[in-house]
């Protein structure tokens, strides 16, 4: 079978690359001087081009963008494992029992009879794992910001606060008037990202990614004013 052909075992595979990432750790300058802070951000980058392969329909660039952040996956355990704080292994296995954990109503003998059933157990799981009980555990705070509001506002539903309360088209709608009718700058400011919020729990309410739409939308409206500046 050819190297890399569909059906074979993804283990020899996964080694071969973990082969050809050690080799680039001893042989290249530039991956020699990396570090976790350095690559974060080519990581960052990585996972956002993944997201639009997966948005594209094209198969084949997803499969390309799956395989850079795979890298990635192995350089960063690779750095950990040269520091002896922890290699693919334990990425891996500690992947596995998280999994098992978050998934009670597979693998113990709760129950979720919808996907926001289990959303909100995973949230409630999250939430005992990292702090103990709080509500908004460990949001990282360099999430763009659409994503951290998203994240909060999911959150707080999972503990039953739910927000903005009724319909958030008239949320949308109250916020738009606030921003409409404030005179100070503070005003405009507190408005605008009152209004930015309720734009994300709109997005949120009809199941759709606040970064990615509205990324989506900013192409669209390039485009517009590409092709008006061509006639």
């Amino acid at each position: 079978m050819a190297a890399g052909a569909a059906g074979e075992n993804p283990l020899e595979a996964l080694a071969r690359l973990d082969e050809i990432t050690r080799l680039l750790r001893r042989e290249c300058p530039w991956d020699r001087e990396q570090d976790e802070r350095s690559i974060v951000p080519h990581t960052v980058e990585e996972a956002y081009e993944l997201a639009d392969a997966a948005h594209s329909g094209d198969d084949a660039k997803l499969l390309d963008e799956l395989g850079d952040v795979l890298f990635q996956v192995l350089f960063l355990a690779l750095l950990m494992e040269e520091r002896g704080a922890g290699d693919l292994s334990e990425v891996a296995d500690g992947c596995r029992r998280k999994l098992i954990r978050r998934h009670p109503h597979v693998f113990e003998d709760a129950s979720a009879e919808s996907s926001d059933d289990v959303l909100r157990s995973w949230d409630r799981i999250k939430r005992d794992d990292e702090r103990g009980g709080d509500i908004f555990g460990e949001i990282p705070e360099n999430l763009p910001s659409t994503l951290y509001a998203r994240k909060a506002l999911r959150r707080a539903e999972g503990a039953g606060h739910d927000w903005p309360a009724g319909s958030t088209v008239a949320q949308l709608e109250l916020e738009a008037g606030r921003l409409a009718s404030a005179t100070t700058r503070g005003e405009r400011f507190d408005a605008a990202g009152s209004l930015l919020l309720a734009a994300v729990a709109a997005a949120r309410a009809v199941d759709a990614d606040p970064e990615l739409a509205l990324r989506a939308a900013t192409d669209r409206f390039m485009g517009t004013v590409l092709d008006e500046a061509g006639r």
